[in-house]
């Protein structure tokens, strides 16, 4: 069997998927050079009509966008599922982050910054229902995990530079420079969608497209909401350090590059082990990784709040980085071969919402929580994970015949 044949057996790989893939790694390169940005440029600006600490202002700014990006999300996945034309809505959507991460560079103050991550966040709520609506159509259940493993490692490839380079051209260039290279790499998924992606139109036979039904409660089952709590916990704790980049700084003697380089070994976890453990799930099912993954994501953020030196950092956001690749790729999986043709952009939004919650609540709770004292946070948001896990594994359901059994078979 020939390489290719192998590689599309195996990870579910196609046309399809590899542009999407790119052109997602260009645009999680370009936005996550904010993550760095944000807590110094919150610092530095005018904080006209909001007077909080510089944490609970970050908190706010990384919240905002995280919250608009969920709530919005199950409509524009019924907006796909009506209108039949995800690449559309995918294109729209970039060019909205595009258009407000080039609006940081005009930003006088607090109120601004909030007005153009919002934008940010609708339009990321366009992208991401959409593209995993495609991902879903045009991959089998037997190969879905890797797919779903190659689409998320090539956003944590570009998740994992941007940070880096973000980091890297502020101390070196200052912001602006960093703001316009991160809505040029935006701008150029736009130009890898438009070029390599056809439009996928899925038939409505289960879910129909009568009207724009945004909450059929009938598409929500115990899988789909198990694997929604699953991506939340995730996202609230490898998210909950962005609020907190001054206080590491000072504590660990850090600048904006040290800390983007602890920031992004998370990145690194889920890019080495996001496809293998994507493909093994495959085989093995879903459920197990998401459970183990979120006991070891637990254990790494309560850590995390006892370092002391840049070491131990890098070292538990690494930890978390392999607990995420367990989570992410199957909880998708899951959630994807559970779907109903003709609500799959519903049903994978509420994975995608709460991947955006966590994002919004982590950095918000850690802001608030830390005035009190720093390793509250990192308590509280680590028990919330292990609650997560004992309902995954209470309840989630299983939905691939394990190998393991049958390979004990002569």
């Amino acid at each position: 069997m020939k390489l290719k044949e192998k590689l599309t057996k195996i990870l579910g790989l196609n046309r399809t998927i590899l542009a999407l893939s790119f052109a997602r790694m260009a645009d999680a390169m370009g936005n996550s050079i904010l993550f760095i940005l944000i807590p110094l440029y919150v610092a530095k600006l005018p904080k006209e009509y909001i007077h909080f600490s510089v944490p609970v202002l970050i908190g706010i700014l990384i919240s905002v966008y995280g919250f608009i990006n969920s709530f919005c999300q199950p409509l524009m996945g019924a907006l796909s599922d009506k209108l039949n034309k995800r690449k559309v809505l995918i294109l729209l959507g970039l060019g909205l982050i595009g258009i407000g991460t080039l609006c940081f560079v005009t930003a006088s103050n607090f109120t601004e910054l909030l007005l153009f991550r919002s934008l940010q966040g609708v339009g990321v709520a366009l992208t991401i229902p959409a593209s995993l609506s495609i991902i879903t159509a045009v991959t089998k259940q037997e190969s879905r995990g890797g797919s779903m493993g190659v689409f998320s490692t090539s956003r944590m490839v570009g998740f994992a530079i941007g940070p880096l380079v973000g980091g890297y051209l502020q101390v070196h260039y200052g912001f602006d420079t960093a703001f316009y290279l991160g809505a040029a790499l935006i701008f150029s998924s736009m130009i890898m969608v438009y070029v390599w992606v056809k439009e996928v139109k899925i038939s409505q036979s289960d879910a129909g497209q009568q009207r724009l039904n945004v909450f059929d409660l009938s598409l929500y089952n115990t899988g789909i909401l198990t694997a929604a709590l699953a991506t939340f916990t995730m996202a609230c704790c490898f998210s909950m350090v962005t609020s907190l980049e001054n206080q590491f700084n000072a504590m660990l003697n850090m600048t904006a590059i040290g800390f983007g380089f602890a920031f992004s070994m998370v990145m690194v976890g889920r890019l080495i082990f996001q496809l293998p453990l994507g493909h093994f799930s495959d085989r093995f099912g879903r459920k197990p990784f998401i459970f183990w993954g979120l006991l070891l994501m637990a254990a790494s953020t309560i850590l995390l709040g006892e370092v002391q030196s840049m070491l131990q950092l890098i070292i538990l956001r690494l930890l978390q980085g392999i607990a995420a690749a367990g989570i992410a790729a199957p909880a998708f999986a899951l959630a994807a071969d559970l779907s109903r043709r003709g609500g799959e952009g519903r049903q994978m939004s509420i994975i995608t919402m709460g991947f955006g919650l966590g994002i919004a609540v982590g950095p918000l709770l850690a802001g608030l929580l830390v005035s009190f004292f720093f390793k509250l946070p990192f308590l509280v948001i680590g028990l919330a994970a292990m609650a997560s896990a004992l309902i995954v594994y209470k309840y989630m359901p299983e939905t691939v015949q394990k190998e393991s059994k049958a390979l004990s078979k002569p």
